[in-house]
């Protein structure tokens, strides 16, 4: 990175190197399956037993959701295949290797009854797993917490070989912190001036999500919304126009990352469905006007960037659909590559804001392609009309006429009376187990 970028400049790129990473798999699952990599990477025998605590959010995203290459849903499954074939070095892709002969190994143990998942009670933190691994008399105790790949300690047959020493405020992604200085102007000013040599590596998102997309267009995963719209657009039900195929490419993505397909998305604040709503839309407008890989990563950029900045202002998991807040990012990116400039993006996300702010998140499941579905068909509604000059009013509902206030009030309601929700959610999913 040059040295005579401007600093905040190298501080946006540096939290959407951190935010914006590859993952296979719903990032909950996953975040359990890299604790039991990392105790079993610590042991010199196989995996006998494992025994595992977890946040109610995270158990939240992890009861519904299929895990990648294994036919099955659930933490079980994903801690299992962790502990035996997981890749301890490979964070979010900590599943990417996992063999037949791995996945074989870890069914046996589940039909032993010797993978148990608890909720952790109490339990402070949003993002926490534990896992104690065993191999005959040895074991090895992992715990992330705080973030998806955050290791904060590693017991071995009862030695502590490491804890994490940060000081208060670090919470291991720095770059975000800046974001309490900064507006969404700056980084629409970021995106237009910054040397495309810079950002250029943004454009993996666009090929990583993109063949998820296509993969889920075959119809096999999840459920098919994009290949069932797809179809039906084909019988004359729908328009063939840009709105149906963002809807449709986008919605196609979540169904194959939700329904197990074996290829990694690219993320967004420790998402892969955030990271495909922040990506999808803007690839298939570029391709509308025909933008260059210059424009194409500028406008990513812009999405992922303003994704993030939003995010930033929310509790790492809640009762608040986080694919909402990535497809305000997706408008941003949209509109700009439509010509739209700084008023009409804040437009967008102000009409968007007033749209889509009650979706919940209910956990983890096939389902929540319905959700990025409904966000990206708001973000692309919202863009017609901020191009037209025509947007919801500061003088409606939780939108303020400053959209930094509109999104203020926005994220207040998921840290605040939201949590409520998000207890009773948690309560409700539970009493299915």
């Amino acid at each position: 990175m040059s040295e005579q970028i401007n600093p905040l400049w190298n501080h946006f790129i540096r939290a959407v190197q951190e935010e914006v990473k590859p993952a296979l798999g719903c990032t909950e699952p996953v975040s359990l399956a890299l604790a039991c990599a990392i105790a079993a990477e610590h042991l010199p025998g196989e995996v006998t037993q494992i025994d595992a605590w977890v946040s109610p959010n995270l158990m939240k995203n992890g009861l519904g959701v299929t895990v990648p290459g294994t036919g099955m849903v659930g933490l079980p499954i994903a801690a299992a295949l962790g502990a035996i074939g997981g890749n301890a070095q490979a964070g979010l892709e900590v599943l990417k290797d996992a063999s037949g002969e791995a996945l074989a190994k870890a069914k046996a143990l589940l039909q032993a009854g010797r993978v148990q998942v608890k909720l952790q009670e109490p339990c402070d933190e949003i993002l926490y797993s534990r896992a104690c691994v065993h191999a005959g008399n040895t074991s090895a105790m992992v715990t992330i917490a705080g973030g998806h790949t955050r290791v904060v300690e590693i017991v071995c047959q009862g030695e502590t070989r490491f804890v994490l020493n940060e000081q208060p405020g670090e919470m291991g992604c720095d770059p975000l912190v800046v974001f309490s200085h900064t507006t969404l102007s700056q980084i629409v000013e970021f995106v237009e001036q910054v040397p495309f040599d810079a950002i250029r590596f943004i454009l993996e998102a666009a090929r990583l999500n993109d063949a998820l997309s296509r993969e889920g267009l075959s119809g096999k995963w999840g459920l098919h919304i994009g290949a069932t719209l797809h179809k039906q657009r084909a019988r004359g039900w729908m328009a063939q126009d840009i709105g149906s195929d963002i809807v449709i490419r986008t919605s196609a993505a979540s169904d194959a990352r939700m329904g197990g397909a074996t290829l990694p998305a690219m993320s967004n604040s420790g998402s892969g469905n955030q990271g495909i709503t922040a990506t999808m839309p803007v690839v298939v407008v570029a391709e509308y006007v025909q933008a260059d890989d210059e424009r194409l990563a500028r406008a990513l950029m812009l999405s992922h960037l303003a994704a993030i900045y939003i995010h930033y202002q929310l509790p790492r998991l809640s009762a608040l659909c986080a694919a909402t807040t990535a497809a305000m990012g997706a408008a941003a990116g949209m509109a700009w590559l439509m010509g739209g400039n700084y008023q009409t993006i804040a437009m967008a996300i102000g009409s968007m804001i007033g749209d889509v702010s009650g979706i919940i998140c209910d956990g983890a499941s096939n389902s929540c392609a319905m959700k990025v579905s409904t966000s990206v068909g708001s973000a692309w509604k919202a863009v017609m009309m901020a191009l037209d000059d025509s947007a919801v009013t500061g003088n409606e509902g939780i939108v303020a006429h400053d959209v930094e206030q509109s999104i203020a009030n926005l994220c207040s309601l998921a840290c605040r009376s939201m949590q409520a929700t998000d207890q009773q959610i948690i309560e409700i999913m539970a009493s299915k187990v």
